[in-house]
């Protein structure tokens, strides 16, 4: 089983994130946060429940929460769930 999600792991898949996946946070924020105009996103904080995003607009900088479909039980189910939203957010992003 993987690591269970506590402050330490959050800190380590933001970091990730922050670092080598900005432009899926951009996605995550325009698809799931339903938020236009996005010029650049940071993920702040992942828990079992969702993550919390610092968004730039052209016009504000917000911060927004995106809920999970599902409670994750661990890590590993958060890498899961964070590629699987990032391809949704892909293909419909795609088809607007």
């Amino acid at each position: 089983m993987s690591e269970t999600i506590n402050s330490t792991v959050s800190q380590r898949i933001c970091q990730h994130m922050n670092a080598d996946h900005s432009d899926a946070i951009v996605l995550y924020a325009q698809f799931f946060g339903n938020i236009a105009q996005v010029q650049s996103a940071k993920m702040l904080s992942l828990d079992s429940e969702g993550m919390d995003l610092l968004v730039q607009t052209t016009e504000r900088e917000i911060t927004t929460r995106i809920a999970f479909e599902h409670k994750l039980v661990d890590a590993e189910d958060a890498h899961h769930t964070l590629i699987a939203m990032l391809k949704q957010a892909r293909k419909n992003l795609v088809n607007q």
